[in-house]
């Protein structure tokens, strides 16, 4: 019961963060059944049982506060699904060792891309136009719904963060979009996972801590989305990444918890004061200019 208890509140925190940022849940989840002695294959089928009804309920959330593109929804869905699929079988018989850490310096650039794209703004708005082409979300929803089963989490990573760099969607929009989209991707991995493992290689026990966590955390996510400055979430996303990824390729590498600690622990905290530093600089936006009122 203890550890159903931790799951559950892991699943709520991992809500927190995926909901508004548009990644973290699988990835976060994922490392928690691992560290519990679960193997890869049954700790990613139990997250991805448990994003049914997470991804569903934050896909609901989002488009009640009008955070979801549908078009971007449209397109990703059925490539995302068709990977999560082979992704989830793959999984089941193959090691993801090799790719995590391929897949994790790419995204550590583009966390890189992200955070200077939001953070060299300066003092304006950050201004989102054009449209994405479905040529350019096909490839991405495959490759997404792919690494997102093989390797336990990697929808709201790759998605969220090539969505956001392209800079053609407002960053709201992407974390809305991405998250209901995952609902598909969700059913069709938890689908290859059945086939791959059978009903009794997993825990439901825990993939149902995950979901209520999750579910209960769903719509304060959504809402935060909502009212935060598109500078302050992009920052705070690229950081994101950049922290998750940074870890993923230090352990990769084989570093010791005396290399890996420190070096998260200065990530974090530059990342905390850019995130404070966007905050300043919208309030500064936002608060009227004492000259221009007694002016007028």
């Amino acid at each position: 019961m203890p550890t159903l208890i931790v799951l559950g509140f892991a699943g709520l925190l991992a809500q927190l963060v995926d909901g508004s940022l548009g990644m973290g849940y699988g990835v976060t989840s994922t490392t928690i059944l691992v560290a519990a002695g679960i193997a890869p294959a049954a700790a990613s089928a139990a997250v991805h049982f448990a994003q049914i009804g997470t991804t569903l309920a934050s896909g609901i959330s989002h488009h009640k506060f009008g955070n979801v593109d549908w078009r971007i929804v449209a397109i990703l869905a059925g490539p995302g699904a068709v990977g999560a699929f082979i992704g989830a079988t793959a999984l089941t018989r193959l090691s993801s060792a090799a790719a995590k850490p391929i897949v994790a310096s790419l995204l550590l650039v583009l966390g890189f891309y992200v955070l200077y794209r939001f953070l060299r703004l300066g003092g304006r708005r950050p201004q989102f136009s054009g449209q994405i082409s479905a040529r350019f979300l096909v490839p991405l929803g495959f490759a997404g719904g792919t690494l997102d089963a093989f390797g336990g989490g990697g929808w709201g990573p790759v998605g969220t963060t090539t969505l956001l760099s392209s800079g053609r969607v407002e960053p709201r929009k992407v974390v809305g979009s991405i998250s209901a989209s995952e609902f598909v991707v969700a059913v069709s991995a938890s689908i290859g996972f059945l086939f791959g493992l059978g009903a009794a290689g997993i825990n439901w026990a825990f993939a149902a801590a995950l979901l209520i966590g999750g579910v209960i955390a769903a719509p304060f996510a959504a809402w935060m989305v909502r009212h935060l400055s598109p500078r302050v979430l992009g920052t705070a996303a690229g950081g994101l990444i950049i922290i998750t990824n940074t870890f993923t390729l230090l352990s990769a590498a084989d570093a010791s918890a005396i290399v890996i600690a420190p070096v998260l622990g200065a990530l974090f905290l530059v990342w905390i004061a850019l995130v404070a530093h966007a905050v300043r600089a919208v309030r500064r936006e936002r608060t009227p200019d004492p000259v221009l009122i007694t002016t007028t």
